[in-house]
């Protein structure tokens, strides 16, 4: 008997549950899986018990969510389109890196497998997306780099910004409007007295500009250290 392929609603949810977890170890809860996903409570509850029957999540009543091997697995096939999507709508249709999120969102339940895996080969298979996540392998192994949250470091730390969270389209218009952007070369100088914002160094070298951010964006930013440079494999099992 052949299995029907899942929903776009199971494939939203497992998609959102991994992405959750991608850049930190706390596992998300059903408030937060709705408060994300844009739904009642109650419906989060129901499509997690039918998430729990299917095998691709673990959940005991009042506790986290996580997801089984075969969870991953699905998830990763979804964030290997998302992110594929979103790499091409930028690079060959000319839309900007706050645009792309609804559109992948829509076109990522719809194109086949072919589809993705030739979208892949044009774009040279890319291995980060343009907010700077990483593209699953068709394998289904992903290249985590070593990186930290800005707003976590310690003055006088210096590297370049590898990730920028990508969940407020407006703080995205903001950094584009600032020329900050992935790669860019970070030095952290330090506070502003009585709690306030970032004062970091954009740029290399003495050459480069300060700028001060606000809590919001020092942590939507991610940096990747000069000092390590290994990043870690993550493979489905």
């Amino acid at each position: 008997m052949k299995t029907s392929p899942p929903s776009s609603s199971i494939e939203d949810y497992v998609k959102v549950i991994y992405s959750f977890t991608e850049w930190q170890d706390k596992p998300i809860t059903s408030s937060q899986l709705a408060q994300r996903l844009g739904v009642a409570n109650s419906s989060v509850s129901e499509m997690v018990r039918k998430l729990k029957d299917q095998g691709l999540v673990d959940h005991q009543p009042y506790s986290a969510i996580t997801l089984t091997a075969d969870g991953v697995r699905l998830a990763l096939l979804m964030v290997r389109r998302h992110r594929l999507i979103e790499t091409f709508l930028v690079q060959e249709l000319g839309y900007r890196w706050d645009e792309v999120h609804d559109e992948a969102e829509l076109l990522e339940h719809a194109v086949s497998d072919t589809f993705i895996e030739r979208m892949a080969a044009k774009l040279g298979n890319p291995v980060r997306d343009p907010h700077g996540d990483p593209i699953p392998a068709a394998d289904g192994s992903v290249l985590m780099p070593t990186a930290y949250r800005m707003n976590e470091l310690d003055d006088g730390h210096t590297g370049r910004i590898t990730r920028i969270s990508d969940e407020n389209p407006e703080l995205l218009r903001y950094l584009a409007a600032e020329e900050i952007d992935l790669d860019a070369a970070i030095e952290v100088i330090g506070r502003r007295p009585f709690g306030g914002a970032l004062v970091v160094r954009i740029g290399p070298g003495p050459g480069g500009r300060e700028v001060d951010l606000a809590e919001e964006v020092a942590s939507a930013l991610w940096v990747h250290s000069e000092v390590a440079h290994a990043g870690c494999s993550v493979e489905a099992r």
